[in-house]
C-alpha cells in the first residue's frame, strides 16, 4: 500500500550478489522535510541500499518510487533530475576550482547550457552563468562557507570540505538528500555546526536520509530511524523506540544503558549549539 505523503517509497527492495543476500524485502518511507536514519553494523546493506535509491546498482526486484513515480533501475543522472542527490562517505571535490565553481557544478542537473558552457562563460550563456552562480554563493553562505567561496578546494579542512559536498548537492535543487556518514571524522564543534545545516535543509522541506554511526550525532538529531542487520530492517521507529528495541541493541547498539547515555549527551550537546 502506498502512503500518500511519501515523498520517497521503497517496497520489497532486494539486491544480491551471487549467493550474498545483501538487501532482503525492505521497505520504508520518506516524507518531504523529515530526517530519517539509517543505521546498521558494517554489512548491513545500507551503502547498498543508498546505490540501488541513488541508480548506482539495479535492484533484483522490488520498488523505488520518487514522488509516486517509478525511478528503480534509472541511471544516476535520471535519478538526481528526479531530484534526489547523494554526498559520499569520502569528499569528493574538483581540483583547480574554486568553492563556487565547485558548487556551480553541482547544479548540472538544472542547466539548459552545457555544463563547462556556465564554468568558462561562453558566449550564449553568461545570463545562465550569473543566474547559477547566484545561486551557488547563496548556498555557500547557507552552509558557512561564504569566507571561501573564492578560495581553492584544496585549502579546505576536512569539516569544510563536508559543507561544500552538502552546497553542491543543495544545488541540484533536490527534494531528498542521501548523506553518507556525514558526521565521520568531524570535531565536535563541527558537529555541532552540522547538525543545525540539516536541521535547516529538513526546514525548507528537503528530505534527509543519512547513514551515519555515531549515535550520539544521529539519536538527537533524527525525527525516525530504520535498522538493517544482514540486509533485513530489524526495527524501526523513533529515536526513543531504536534506543529500547531489544533486537537493536543486541544486533549493533550493545549495552542499552550507554546508549541512552549517548543520546542524551547529544541531546544536550545539539540543544546548546
Amino acid at each position: 500500500m502506498r502512503s500518500a505523503d511519501a515523498l520517497l517509497e521503497v517496497r520489497g527492495l532486494t539486491r544480491r550478489f551471487g549467493g550474498l543476500l545483501a538487501v532482503a524485502d525492505l521497505d520504508f518511507t520518506v516524507r518531504p522535510g523529515e530526517i530519517l536514519g539509517l543505521i546498521g553494523p558494517n554489512g548491513a546493506g545500507k551503502s547498498t541500499t543508498f546505490n540501488l535509491i541513488a541508480g548506482a546498482l539495479r535492484p533484483d526486484a522490488g520498488e523505488i518510487r520518487a514522488g509516486g513515480e517509478p525511478v528503480a533501475g534509472l541511471p544516476p543522472h535520471e535519478i538526481a533530475r528526479r531530484g534526489i542527490l547523494r554526498t559520499f562517505q569520502h569528499n569528493r571535490v574538483f581540483a583547480g576550482m574554486s568553492v563556487v565553481e565547485n558548487v556551480m557544478v553541482g547544479a548540472h542537473t538544472r542547466f539548459r547550457a552545457g555544463l563547462w558552457s556556465i564554468v568558462g562563460a561562453r558566449a550564449g550563456a553568461r545570463a545562465e552563468e550569473a543566474a547559477v552562480r547566484a545561486r551557488a554563493e547563496e548556498l555557500i553562505g547557507f552552509v558557512g562557507l561564504a569566507e571561501w567561496r573564492e578560495a581553492d578546494v584544496t585549502t579546505l579542512s576536512f569539516g569544510q570540505g563536508r559543507l561544500l559536498e552538502i552546497a553542491r548537492a543543495m544545488a541540484g535543487d533536490p527534494r531528498l538528500i542521501l548523506l553518507d556518514e556525514p558526521a565521520a571524522g568531524l570535531a565536535p564543534a563541527e558537529l555541532d555546526r552540522l547538525a543545525a545545516l540539516l536541521r535547516g535543509i529538513a526546514a525548507r522541506g528537503i528530505a534527509v536520509l543519512l547513514i551515519e554511526h555515531d549515535m550520539r550525532f544521529l539519536l538527537p538529531l533524527a525525527g525516525r530511524v530504520v535498522v538493517l542487520n544482514f540486509g533485513v530492517k530489524i526495527a524501526e521507529g523513533s529515536a526513543d523506540e531504536i534506543r529500547h528495541h531489544p533486537a537493536v541493541i543486541d544486533a549493533y547498539l550493545g549495552d542499552p544503558a550507554a546508549l541512552v547515555d549517548a543520546a542524551r549527551a547529544g541531546e544536550s550537546t545539539h540543544a546548546a549549539a
